[in-house]
């Protein structure tokens, strides 16, 4: 009996959810660079203007919670924004220290032109799936984090600014 090539033969497991997330990790940068080439903004700074169209003056603590990101990451995505012109912010309320978030006419035209989902893929993915396959995800994943003793504060950072 002969010997099995290595390239004919079957990949080790570990291989194989390796090449899974390669497809899962390119699929993403995929998206973001149409999202960047048909709309010309970040992947993240169309999430978060596509939240301020749904929720006119939302304030960035709120945006924060909604994108899943850290305060002063939901800042910098608003003063991205507003340089741009694509937002705008306007103080409100009795004293005068809450912020109102606009999508202003050029924030409209960059949601028109952009591609879907405004979320991103992968979120978009995650939410279709049923309860006891992101269940099962989570407890896998948590795993493989401990293994590769991630910095959890990374959690919070969208994987496009």
């Amino acid at each position: 009996m002969s010997p099995v090539s290595t390239e004919s033969a079957e990949p080790a497991s570990a291989t194989r959810v390796l090449r899974q997330f390669r497809i899962v990790f390119n699929s993403v940068k995929s998206h973001f660079r149409q999202v960047e080439r048909e709309a010309g903004v970040g992947g993240a700074q169309l999430w978060a203007l596509s939240v301020i169209a749904r929720r006119p003056g939302i304030g960035v603590t709120e945006l924060a919670r909604e994108l899943d990101i850290h305060q002063s990451t939901a800042s910098n995505l608003i003063k991205s924004l507003s340089e741009r012109g694509l937002a705008g912010a306007s103080r409100e309320g009795l004293d005068r220290r809450s912020v109102s978030l606009r999508v202003l006419a050029a924030g409209e035209d960059v949601l028109r032109s952009a591609p879907m989902p405004f979320a991103g893929v992968l979120p978009d993915a995650l939410s279709s799936l049923d309860p006891a396959t992101l269940a099962r995800l989570e407890h896998d994943l948590a795993k493989l984090i401990v293994l590769l003793e991630a910095d959890e504060a990374g959690a919070r950072v969208p994987l496009s600014l």
